[in-house]
Formats: C-alpha cells, sequence, structure tokens
C-alpha cells in the first residue's frame, strides 16, 4: 500500500503512520512547513510539506498512492476564530477528498469524532446502532461539533457518488506523545498542574490512540465503504477518570461536584475570559454543554468487522503522564 496522510504530525495522524510503516507500507506525510514533527522522528516517512488549503501541495501527496487518511482538524472546544476552524475542518475536507477523487484513490479513511453521536449511555450503545444516531439542529454544541458534522456530509456524499470512502469516529485518544495537547489531554495537564478543583456528573470515553491508529488500518484493509467505525476504549465516569489519574500520578482528585448550572456558569465566565485575553480558558460553553450528559460509547461494530481490540486505559493514562512529566507540561 502507499498511502497519503494528512495531520501527520499529530496525535492520531502520527500513530496511523507508525502503524502503516509497520506493516510496509509506503507512507507519505503531508506536514506544514515549519511545524514540529517531533512524533515522525523515528517513523520511515516521506515528509511532503503542504497544507489542506493548499490544493497543489494535496496534489503532488496523492499522485500514486492507493489511501487516503484524512486525519488533519482543528479540534478544540474553544473556537475564537469560527472561520478558520471551519476553513480547516470543511474547506480542508473538501480538498482532502478532491484531490484523492482526481488520483482514484482504492480507498478513503475520514477520521471524525464519537462527539458527533447521540448515544449517551453503555446500555443504548449496546443495544442500539449508536453509529446512526447523529448529532443535529440545537443537539450540536459548538463550532467544532458543526464543522465536523459538515465534513462528514461531504465525506458521505462522495460515497454517494461512487467514491470509495468511510468514517473513523474515535472516542478521546490518550498515551504518550500527546503534544498539542488533544482535549483530553489538556484536561490531563491540567490536572497534573493542580488546576482542577471540582468535577462534574458525567463521564466520557477514552482509548489508547494506538489501538486508534491500528482501528484506522484495520478500516482501510477491510471496512465497507459509506459506514462509520466507532473506535473507542472504556467507559469512564469523570469521577472515576480522575480517581485512575491520581492513582498513576500522586495528584489528589478534586473535592468538589459541581452542579451543571454551576459548571455552565464557569463556562460562559470562561468564554468571556478566553475572548477578551485570547487564551484559551479551562472550560467554556461548548465544553460545558457537551459534558452535560455522559459521552458512553461501545465498539461491537469494529470489533466485529475489522478485528478491532483495545488495551486497559490504564497504562495508557499512566504513559501519558509520564510523557507529559518527561516533557515539562507538568
Amino acid at each position: 500500500m502507499r498511502a497519503f496522510v494528512t495531520g501527520a504530525n499529530g496525535f492520531i495522524g502520527s500513530n496511523i503512520c507508525r502503524r502503516l510503516t509497520e506493516r510496509g507500507a509506503e507512507v507519505r506525510a503531508l506536514v506544514r512547513a515549519g511545524s514540529d514533527k517531533r512524533l515522525l522522528k523515528d517513523v520511515a516517512v516521506d515528509v511532503v510539506e503542504g497544507d489542506i488549503l493548499d490544493p497543489r501541495s494535496l496534489n503532488r501527496g496523492v499522485e500514486g498512492c492507493d489511501a487516503v487518511f484524512h486525519t488533519a482538524a482543528s479540534v478544540k472546544f474553544f473556537a475564537p476564530d469560527k472561520k478558520a476552524m471551519w476553513r480547516t475542518n470543511v474547506e480542508g475536507t473538501q480538498n482532502v477528498l478532491q484531490a484523492a477523487r482526481v488520483e482514484q484513490v482504492k480507498r478513503f479513511v475520514h477520521t471524525s469524532t464519537v462527539a458527533l453521536l447521540k448515544t449517551r449511555s453503555t446500555e443504548q450503545s449496546e443495544n442500539g446502532q449508536q453509529e446512526n444516531y447523529v448529532v443535529k439542529g440545537k443537539e450540536i454544541t459548538g463550532t467544532y461539533e458543526r464543522s465536523k458534522l459538515e465534513a462528514e456530509k461531504l465525506v458521505l456524499a462522495a460515497v454517494a457518488d461512487g467514491f470509495p470512502a468511510l468514517i473513523c469516529s474515535p472516542s478521546g485518544p490518550v498515551g504518550p506523545g500527546d503534544f498539542k495537547p488533544s482535549p483530553v489531554g489538556k484536561v490531563i495537564v491540567q490536572f497534573l498542574r493542580g488546576k482542577i478543583p471540582a468535577y462534574t456528573d458525567t463521564g466520557l470515553n477514552v482509548v489508547d490512540v494506538r489501538d486508534v491508529a491500528e482501528g484506522h488500518v484495520l478500516a482501510a484493509e477491510k471496512g465497507r465503504v459509506g459506514e462509520r467505525y466507532v473506535l473507542c476504549g472504556e467507559n469512564l465516569a469523570l469521577a472515576d477518570f480522575f480517581r485512575v489519574l491520581s492513582e498513576v500520578s500522586g495528584v489528589p482528585v478534586p473535592g468538589i461536584k459541581l452542579p451543571y448550572g454551576v459548571a455552565l456558569t464557569f463556562g460562559f465566565f470562561g468564554e468571556i475570559f478566553g475572548r477578551v485575553t485570547g487564551r484559551e480558558p479551562l472550560a467554556c460553553l461548548a465544553s460545558v454543554r457537551t459534558s452535560k450528559q455522559p459521552h458512553y460509547f461501545v465498539s461491537n461494530k469494529a470489533e466485529k468487522e475489522l478485528g478491532y481490540v483495545t488495551r486497559p486505559v490504564h497504562s495508557s493514562l499512566a504513559e501519558e503522564v509520564a510523557w507529559f512529566r518527561d516533557n515539562d507540561f507538568a
């Protein structure tokens, strides 16, 4: 396989590159000029400098490739520049799709997110087809979700036109190398710094980023065109998530449980703080609204159709904590 990976120096993208090369694939890794390439330093890839907003660089990168893994995206709850996020997540996806369609690649794997799925309980996930419950209207909590939903529509429109694409929806990836960091990674860093004094009655699903990467590769090999595959790991109440972090880090767990209304107030003032200072707040309206209900998922479909498996996240979180500390994040 000759593969083209966008966002190749990112948390998920770099691990996909590593997994592909381990399986003997030739990989072209798209990275922006001057960007941090530390996660690719020991991965045998052909680095292509470019941007998903630059169609010419995409044409050069995709030429001669069999598969495209589109992981590049702006991933953040607080988006002071909504137009920039929209350009990256929507226009960028359209550009990558166009380049891949011109080259007539055999498989296009689009990285989306479980944030677009409405299923909120483990029972609902296990008993229903969670992949079909996509947010709409007032269920969309911010620019990130709106832009990723629009990107999915572009992918599915291409599928309807005969293009061999599919969607992977990972939950919150964890593990070493989260240098940006990801939304879950930001929470971990703030926890390690002792800046999370409280928690809310919610839950999340976390998964080792290396398992997410393997799931993407399996999807390219075995996945059905037009389908969505949820790539997730363990469901944890937020209180339990902090307890695990405390076990692996020695940092005390937050002692205050906030009602949703109080958390929403903090999110409102965090939004103001972010817009006035230009700095990302600890909480904003989108992040609080997203956490109103637990985000619990299962990977039954990926396990059955792709052979997807995951490791316990306790060790993954321990590795991430160690990596953050070794790299002076906390």
